[in-house]
């Protein structure tokens, strides 16, 4: 994707019903939830300690009447992030919290119980559903991977069969023997069901990327909902989105 449209589509995610409207534009709804994702993530980075030291107003708001709803819009702040510092500032620990998330039905207040329901609801980035959204997103993106190797008789390993060895650092595919990819020899996939733009791409590069091909030679990384077409990528590290299924691998020979 050319970043002057990516900008434009993630300047544009800013609450759930955007996602909605983007996607009756013709975008695909797992890019637009991906990119959605990722820009409330980063901007939960960057506030929380900020919206920590506000749980006590975050409280008091809440006793005088507002809803969670109304507090988490006035500060723009996710709805079960904004609840959960509420919730803690009134002495409910984290574990708590999240049975109450989990079955709301436990809360004595019938009241406060249909505002967690209306919470959940309405954050698509922490709520259960949400985490179970992202987690089917990574088993997509590893199935897809899995099954473009196999078509192609390409044999590997998988993080799983690896974990317990000797190396931490895994990718999802180790292939048995070196293949070519465009004509660049590879040793190595990593399937990644985020959007590989220049923040994510960087922090992926120094966290897996790079320490991968220090301990299994070059790779291939698949951004299965997308990525940006300009990437500066590390010596090793060569980068496809979901058209690489279109594509074959080659024998590589010395």
């Amino acid at each position: 994707m050319e970043y002057d449209e990516y900008k434009k589509l993630y300047d544009a995610l800013n609450k759930p019903e955007d996602i909605e409207r983007l996607t009756k534009e013709g975008y695909d709804c797992r890019l637009l939830d991906t990119l959605y994702t990722q820009k409330k993530s980063r901007d939960v980075k960057k506030r929380f300690h900020m919206m920590k030291d506000k749980s006590p107003i975050l409280l008091r708001e809440w006793k005088r009447g507002k809803t969670i709803m109304e507090i988490a819009d006035k500060y723009k702040f996710p709805p079960i992030l904004t609840a959960m510092l509420i919730f803690q500032e009134d002495g409910a620990s984290k574990k708590r919290f999240w049975e109450f998330v989990r079955s709301p039905e436990l809360l004595e207040s019938a009241q406060t119980a249909d505002e967690i329901k209306d919470v959940v609801k309405n954050d698509l980035v922490y709520s259960p559903e949400a985490n179970d959204r992202q987690k089917e997103r990574g088993i997509w993106g590893e199935e897809l991977l899995q099954g473009w190797l196999n078509s192609q008789n390409i044999t590997y390993k998988t993080e799983e069969d690896l974990r317990g060895g000797e190396k931490v650092k895994t990718p999802d595919c180790l292939l048995s023997e070196p293949v070519l990819y465009d004509g660049k020899k590879i040793c190595w996939i990593e399937s990644k069901a985020s959007f590989g733009d220049n923040v994510e791409f960087r922090y992926n590069s120094r966290k897996q990327f790079c320490p991968y091909t220090e301990l299994f030679g070059p790779g291939l990384v698949i951004y299965w909902t997308g990525c940006l077409e300009d990437l500066e990528c590390p010596t090793g590290v060569y980068v496809a989105d979901i058209s690489v299924l279109d594509k074959k691998l080659e024998k590589f020979t010395e």
